[in-house]
């Protein structure tokens, strides 16, 4: 499902316009990127918890040339699925 099924999903089962459901969809998706650029968490009780988590540095491998490289220390955004998405999963 790309982020159009979901609006015209949400549209149909809500009964709001589709205009009106992006508009949701792009600032909760704004307001989920800005917590998450401030080093924040987002928690959705029941859905999950998007966060950021830091990666160390370490030593990697060009696999072209072999050569080693040194990866630096980075922070990647993550989810963590909560109870009820997952048993709905399941």
């Amino acid at each position: 499902m790309n982020k159009t099924d979901l609006v015209n999903n949400i549209a149909a089962k809500s009964g709001l316009s589709k205009k009106d459901v992006e508009s949701v969809l792009n600032s909760f998706l704004g307001e989920v990127t800005d917590t998450l650029s401030t080093g924040g968490k987002v928690q959705l009780i029941g859905f999950g918890t998007f966060e950021t988590r830091t990666r160390s540095g370490r030593t990697g491998r060009n696999p072209q040339t072999g050569q080693e490289i040194k990866i630096p220390a980075s922070k990647v955004p993550a989810f963590k699925a909560g109870n009820k998405l997952k048993e709905a999963v399941k």
